[in-house]
């Protein structure tokens, strides 16, 4: 059985290799709940099947498209979890899913072409669709009382050259699941208007046990054949050094537009055999693992609501998935980047800010805070933002 106890939590080795605004990139003594990536170890079977294949001694190539048994491991478990009827064949294992996102931007986009992103989202989808040549539109996300995303206006923004749609399901920062019935109305859109539909779904395995992930794909292969997914690791078994993800579809001609967009048949672009090696394992051997890490990720999330919602000028949607909050700071008289430079100074603590940076416009008046850590480093986190908003709030000085 998996413990994820402040035991297992090893900050001597966190500080010498946690990047991307964590451990290893922020002053002794501050605290970083910043970048999504857990601060627990990965499952000790990655380690062990990776043992396994290096004392082979060979290094050598791997087939262009990778090992068949990453493609077949992957399309079991997304028939087994995610009701996804995946062939093998159409599955790419790609360096990451940053750089499968980017794959299918240009196997898809032209310069000229038109794409449609959510506000607020993760920034890569605007950022990889731009980079491929192709002008962004941001469609407001608004919300109705139930708490699902009001799709009422969007063919608003839809225009002649709308040639793609970014859906991040789970939502990222939001943590959002899409109901069947929002899904199956972007289908409607995308067979009416003709664009392709990136399906990003790397937090489709943090999920919570009171809500219920549907993928767009589950909906059936035909009515799916302008999806195209990314799928990764990272976020699920704390790999991201390794950079390994993949790509996939419904429809054989645009999976080799993707695979001539990867590269990996002129073996310029692809994935090293010990990162194929690693996702394997993942898929075959530590779904177990994964699932007591949702457990703890929820007990975390519960408490980590409780906490921000009692905190001065703060409150906070229930992510149903991923392992980030994001409150809304603005009954604060303070921006959201000036509160995040304040706490890591005053009180040595390290969040993201939202806006246009990192999520877009739509998440002004935001910070996300990641709970993928023990529970006690987490309480010390909240303690220490608790504190500064009290130092900030004349009304409780």
């Amino acid at each position: 059985m998996a413990e994820f106890t402040n035991k297992e939590v090893n900050l001597e080795v966190l500080k010498q290799r946690a990047y991307n605004l964590r451990w290893a990139e922020v002053e002794e003594g501050v605290i970083p709940l910043t970048a999504a990536d857990p601060d627990f170890p990965a499952p000790g079977a990655i380690a062990e099947d990776l043992i396994a294949y290096i004392r082979g001694g060979y290094f050598s190539y791997t087939p262009k498209r990778g090992f068949p048994e990453f493609a077949e491991s992957l399309s079991r478990v997304l028939k087994e979890r995610k009701h996804e009827d995946v062939d093998p064949k159409l599955i790419l294992p790609v360096d990451s899913a940053a750089r499968g996102m980017n794959i299918i931007a240009h196997a898809v986009l032209q310069p000229g072409d038109e794409a449609l992103v959510f506000d607020p989202v993760d920034f890569l989808f605007k950022t990889n669709m731009e980079e491929a040549g192709a002008k962004v539109n941001l469609f407001p996300m608004r919300f109705k009382d139930n708490g699902d995303i009001d799709f009422s206006d969007i063919e608003k923004y839809i225009t002649p050259k709308t040639r793609m749609l970014g859906l991040c399901n789970p939502h990222n920062p939001l943590g959002k699941v899409y109901p069947k019935e929002d899904l199956a109305y972007l289908l409607e859109l995308s067979e009416k208007y003709g664009f392709y539909i990136m399906n990003d779904e790397i937090w489709s395995d943090i999920v919570y046990s009171d809500a219920e992930f549907c993928s767009i794909c589950s909906l059936g292969g035909e009515r799916n054949k302008r999806t195209i997914s990314v799928f990764g690791f990272s976020k699920s078994f704390g790999i991201a050094g390794l950079r390994v993800g993949a790509v996939y579809c419904q429809d054989e001609e645009i999976f080799e537009k993707l695979v001539k967009a990867s590269l990996v048949d002129d073996t310029i672009g692809g994935v090293s055999s010990l990162s194929q090696v690693a996702a394997i394992s993942c898929l075959t051997r530590c779904y177990g693992w994964l699932d007591e890490f949702v457990a703890h990720l929820q007990s975390n999330r519960d408490y980590a609501l409780e906490r921000l919602n009692r905190m001065p000028g703060v409150t906070c949607r229930k992510p149903e998935a991923t392992f980030v909050v994001f409150p809304d700071i603005s009954g604060l008289s303070i921006g959201a980047e000036a509160l995040v430079e304040y706490l890591k100074t005053e009180e040595k603590l390290a969040i993201v800010p939202g806006g246009k940076q990192f999520f877009g416009p739509g998440s002004e008046g935001h910070v996300r805070i990641c709970l993928a850590t023990s529970r006690e480093i987490l309480a010390e986190g909240l303690d220490r933002m608790e504190r500064g908003l009290r130092k900030l709030d004349s009304r409780y000085k």
